[in-house]
């Protein structure tokens, strides 16, 4: 049965050294929000030793829903978190986050829990089976070598072994409460993942992988292979008529609400896409192969794809990208090349971003000569095949396998390089694109700096798009295609400006070589950490939904966000909250976690990108996007777009804004610590007495 007002009620905590199982109530944990929120604090609350590696088994991992998941909020019930400390960063394993779609986090809440959380190890190799309130451990052994749809396979025959297609499950003795035509929802590794744990990502389904911070190899490194999750139960809803009233009112900012005389904008949007678009370039398949939108639970935006082939199914944008152009370069096309390279690290359980910032590395020092058979970094590896389907698997396999070039890239890919004696010169130069913390470089952080910088000052590549989209890519792709963009660069200032509560500065996106290191640079960062933190990490809306600053179907291309997220969460969880409010719950979490990097080891002074950043102008071939990088700036008093391609960073200048940023959060400017004052004001009087004690926590300006 449900609880109430989106919640569950109770998080289960597995002790997987000793077997044992117990409740955790939500309430206690409920002014965090859900998902990242309450993650975190229950990480805070139960990590003994916040020192420790992610292999350890001290580590403490959790698997979050929000009270939306499992409702009818368009683009947002599908998601799920996961947290705990990493093992894919350099040289330190940051306590850090992941997120994945599909039903996962549905099954989850209607099997009535908000969350679960993994602590130990198990003494043997185990995947945990959740039907409802039933939970066990199950053993793992024969599960060990598979891939993930192997396992998933597997686990669905075990937990429904006389199931059909299409069929009901009867879980239960009543209709409502015990039965499903749905497959457990399963959340897995790839083979033996604790051998190449750094590259290691969960997957969930076909194509929903929680990829940054080596979480499947974490999960291996606790002898647990997978999670599965089945419920018959459903979510309660405060207001009801509320809830709908918002989804209709949404449907005016969406497609669906215009599919009869759909709008004509050049360049990327968030809510107000055609659902599957931008799936085309999203989702590489040779010509001919069919194609159908694919979504999580509730999602409006369906962009992802299911093919008539079977290839590539709903996979996308990297997980096509990190080969895709290798294929039209060795081919003049999309080919199956292209399917294939994404299926072989979906069914393996790869990291995409991080196999594509090897991938764009090796291609290099193969053509410098570095690489290769009997080279300085010996390799068998088909290069002479590069581009091709057979290529991809082989570089996939001998990670996975740990063989040839994958002895060493199986640690990662900062930690190959360093091995290979490589890391110092490739990421002075450039041609090994890991941008701060021995991570793939996403977007450039010469250019477009709120990403950049947010990277920096968090623990991984931020992957929000809130900004990118129309920032860079919607006037970059009008000024590919001539035409001017949608928006004027005014016009966008002044949207970003009203709805960026509650700084609501004029400056926000200036991204001129001045603006960039301005103090409305530092809002506009500090924003953005606290909005993403509550409003998408906590309450699980979609990245690719959300934020909707800009929509072609608003007034004036105003799109929902300040206003919509919050007739969502008050119409599930009931009461009024004030998206200024959530904002601060944002900023209450984003210091939560600022705290236990702090504690892991974090102080301004490490707090720098690579080399090739203050040095090297963005350069083709050698990063993941080279368009010509067109953002807003503003100069000579006045808003217009401007290439701001090849910008490096004044390195000084970076050191500046950091200070400002430092103060603009109330930390202390010569550490980065926050302060006391900081932390009681957001009622943290407990985690200021930790830092205190670990002699870390701020001094008060």
């Amino acid at each position: 049965m449900a609880s109430g007002n989106g919640y569950s009620g109770k998080i289960l905590k597995v002790d997987l050294t000793t077997g044992k199982f117990e409740t955790i109530l939500t309430e206690k944990y409920k002014s965090w929000g859900g998902g990242h929120g309450i993650g975190s604090a229950l990480f805070f609350d139960l990590c003994e030793d916040k020192t420790i590696k992610g292999t350890d088994p001290g580590n403490v991992v959790t698997i979050m829903a929000s009270p939306l998941s499992g409702t009818l909020a368009p683009s947002v019930a599908g998601r799920c978190e996961v947290q705990g400390i990493g093992i894919q960063a350099y040289p330190i394993g940051w306590f850090t986050r992941s997120n994945f779609g599909g039903r996962f986090s549905t099954q989850l809440k209607f099997a009535g829990w908000d969350g679960i959380v993994l602590m130990g190890k198990s003494p043997k190799q185990v995947w945990l089976n959740i039907i409802n309130g039933e939970v066990k451990l199950q053993d793992a052994t024969d599960l060990w070598g598979l891939n993930t749809r192997e396992t998933q396979e597997e686990i669905w025959a075990s937990v429904e072994p006389s199931k059909k297609d299409n069929d009901w499950t009867n879980l239960g003795q009543s209709r409502d409460s015990g039965r499903t035509t749905q497959r457990p929802a399963v959340l897995t590794t790839g083979p033996n993942a604790e051998r190449f744990g750094p590259m290691a990502a969960l997957i969930h389904d076909a194509g929903n992988g929680a990829g940054q911070g080596g979480f499947g190899g974490v999960f291996a490194s606790k002898n647990l292979k997978a999670v599965s999750v089945l419920g018959t139960g459903g979510v309660a809803i405060a207001d009801p008529k509320a809830l709908m009233a918002a989804r209709l009112w949404s449907n005016s900012y969406s497609f669906a609400g215009h599919h009869d005389d759909p709008a004509e904008y050049v360049g990327l949007t968030s809510f107000g896409s055609t659902p599957g678009k931008p799936l085309a370039p999203m989702q590489d398949t040779p010509e001919g192969v069919k194609s159908r939108p694919q979504g999580c639970v509730g999602c409006i935006r369906s962009c992802r794809g299911r093919t008539d082939t079977g290839q590539g199914n709903e996979s996308q944008c990297v997980d096509f990208f990190w080969y895709d152009a290798h294929d039209v370069k060795a081919h003049g096309k999309i080919t199956d090349a292209a399917p294939r390279a994404t299926d072989a690290i979906q069914l393996s359980g790869v990291n995409a971003f991080a196999v594509e910032a090897a991938t764009l590395w090796l291609e290099q020092l193969y053509n410098k000569g570095i690489l290769g058979k009997g080279k300085a970094i010996d390799s068998n590896l088909p290069f002479d095949k590069f581009g091709s389907g057979e290529w991809a698997e082989a570089f996939i396999n001998c990670i996975i396998t740990q063989t040839d070039i994958g002895k060493e890239l199986c640690k990662g890919v900062a930690q190959a390089a360093l091995a290979w004696g490589r890391l110092e010169i490739d990421t002075t130069s450039g041609i090994l694109p890991l941008q701060e913390w021995g991570l793939p470089q996403h977007y450039d952080a010469r250019t477009e700096v709120e990403w950049g910088y947010g990277s920096l000052m968090g623990e991984r590549d931020i992957n929000e798009h809130d900004f990118n989209w129309h920032v860079y890519w919607t006037p970059t792709i009008a000024g590919l295609f001539g035409v001017e963009p949608a928006v004027s660069a005014q016009r966008l200032a002044e949207i970003f400006a009203k709805k960026m509560i509650p700084y609501n500065d004029p400056m926000a996106i200036n991204y001129s070589d001045e603006g960039i290191y301005s103090e409305s640079m530092a809002k506009t960062v500090a924003w953005h950490r606290h909005y993403t933190r509550f409003y998408k990490q906590a309450m699980g809306f979609c990245d690719w939904g959300w934020a909707d600053f800009v929509n072609p179907y608003g007034p004036e291309h105003e799109g929902m966000t300040s206003v919509g997220e919050n007739k969502f969460i008050n119409a599930v969880i009931g009461g009024n909250m004030t998206f200024a409010e959530g904002m601060e719950v944002g900023r209450r979490i984003w210091n939560l976690d600022r705290a236990i990097w702090i504690l892991q080891g974090r102080h301004r002074d490490i707090e720098k990108f690579t080399e090739y950043n203050y040095t090297t102008g963005a350069q083709p071939g050698m990063t993941t996007y080279e368009a010509p990088y067109t953002m807003p700036v503003f100069e000579n008093n006045e808003w217009s777009y401007k290439s701001v391609a090849g910008r490096i960073l004044d390195r000084q200048k970076s050191e500046d804004w950091k200070t400002l940023f430092f103060k603009v959060e109330g930390w202390d400017v010569k550490s980065g610590w926050p302060t006391r004052e900081t932390l009681e004001k957001l009622d943290l009087a407990n985690v200021a007495d930790a830092l205190e004690k670990a002699g870390k926590l701020g001094a008060s300006a």
